[in-house]
């Protein structure tokens, strides 16, 4: 999904969405205080023409043929909602498995991380004992061990899952509770405005390389999906600042309060046993890749 311009005029912008519509482009409003009424289109493969459609009506928006077309869309519109209806009576679709959960504006596949996260606290009694869960960790082997050749043993012999689940572990309220909190509106936000299966990429990519990290700096005793905030964090953020129309927007303060956490972790003034390497390495990757992926579509 992506934004393709603004029209000042409520009116004009939704005469311009059902033409739109009339030409097989899908597409929805969005009014944003300082620009007005933003256009976005969820098709990447269509998003030239409605840019080269939204263009002419800009030349000429009382050109009768949009006023007829947005007759048509109304018509077009009654219709397909009758077959999606009796199509929604048929099938339970992801939308509505995750209804209850659309108020509070969870994306289903960060819905889906934070139970999981939720069930692997509580199998571990609130973060009081890591026996139920041991087979999350990176690796049992104790203390770090340098040698490439020698490290992750587990995962050598094919317990791939440990690059990745130790995100899922955490050890007190507060340490899963400003998790979660994160997740929910840093994924939900990459998720709606990009897709389920990018938002599960960076993901596990993140998940992979901080753990790693962290590994190779202190061993495989920790545990928190904080490495993967931070990249998410870092992507939305970069991603955001050098290609506006991705949708994806962080406010300054909140970009701030997070890297003055990052920065405080490192100092002992909290007292708290935090993974700082997952925390570098997550953020940097994150910059790294939302600047990479902004590059093609200035």
């Amino acid at each position: 999904m992506r934004l393709i311009g603004h029209l000042e005029n409520e009116l004009r912008a939704r005469t311009f969405g059902n033409y739109l519509f009339v030409q097989g482009i899908d597409n929805h409003l969005e009014f944003q205080k300082d620009e007005g009424w933003a256009i976005w289109v969820n098709e990447e493969d269509k998003l030239d023409q409605a840019a080269k459609l939204l263009a002419t009506f800009r030349e000429n928006p009382r050109d009768p043929r949009y006023q007829n077309e947005a007759k048509s869309a109304a018509q077009m519109r009654t219709q397909q909602e009758k077959e999606d209806s009796a199509h929604r009576k048929k099938v339970r679709t992801r939308g509505q498995l995750f209804r209850s959960m659309a108020s509070y504006g969870f994306g289903p596949l960060t819905f889906l991380v934070i139970v999981a996260s939720v069930a692997v606290f509580i199998l571990s009694r609130f973060g009081n004992d890591v026996e139920p869960v041991r087979g999350l960790f990176i690796s049992e082997q104790l203390g770090g061990n340098r040698n490439f050749s020698m490290m992750l043993p587990e995962v050598r012999h094919g317990e791939f899952w440990r690059l990745f689940t130790p995100i899922l572990i955490h050890s007190t309220w507060l340490h899963i509770f400003f998790n979660m909190l994160c997740l929910r509106d840093l994924g939900s936000m990459i998720e709606s405005r990009q897709s389920m299966g990018h938002l599960a990429l960076l993901v596990l990519v993140f998940a992979a390389a901080s753990d790693f990290g962290q590994y190779y700096v202190s061993g495989p005793g920790f545990g928190g999906m904080s490495g993967v905030i931070y990249g998410l964090l870092g992507y939305a953020w970069i991603r955001g600042k050098f290609d506006p129309a991705s949708g994806l927007s962080l406010h300054p303060s909140t970009v701030n309060i997070l890297l003055i956490w990052l920065v405080l972790c490192y100092t002992s003034l909290l007292g708290l046993r935090a993974a700082n390497t997952a925390h570098a390495v997550g953020l940097g990757m994150g910059v790294v890749w939302g600047y990479l992926s902004s590059l093609g579509h200035h």
